[in-house]
């Protein structure tokens, strides 16, 4: 069991590194950015100090209904299917934007993203 003081083992086990936690919402927030492909607006990851970024979806959005309405957490990983079968999770990768690689799980019933930057 871990600690009070631990960190998750996400962080000191796998090395993963905490990237943003994506919150839904419904009201249109000034400077949102336009995802078309996935029929969604973000707003806030590039300016929040704390890594939250707010997501708002067009009705018909393909994003699934438990990111489209749950919170989720995001971490950052060198390398995406090694990442994911570490943990031994089968998840679809989809590229959201040039450069980008996700996965998206969910850990008893919380959503988790898993994202790696070809730099």
């Amino acid at each position: 069991m871990r600690q009070d003081s631990e960190p998750p083992v996400a962080i000191a086990r796998y090395g993963w590194r905490f990237h943003h936690v994506g919150i839904p919402t419904a009201t249109p927030r000034p400077g949102e950015r336009c995802l078309p492909g996935l029929m969604m607006y973000v707003q806030g990851f590039d300016a929040s100090p704390y890594g939250v970024e707010w997501m708002r979806f067009e009705p018909g959005s393909p994003v699934s209904e438990l990111i489209r309405t749950v919170p989720h957490v995001a971490f950052e990983v060198e390398d995406l299917e090694a990442a994911l079968a570490e943990i031994g999770v089968q998840a679809a990768i989809s590229s959201p934007s040039p450069g980008v690689r996700v996965a998206m799980f969910a850990d008893n019933g919380a959503p988790i993203e898993l994202i790696e930057f070809r730099r």
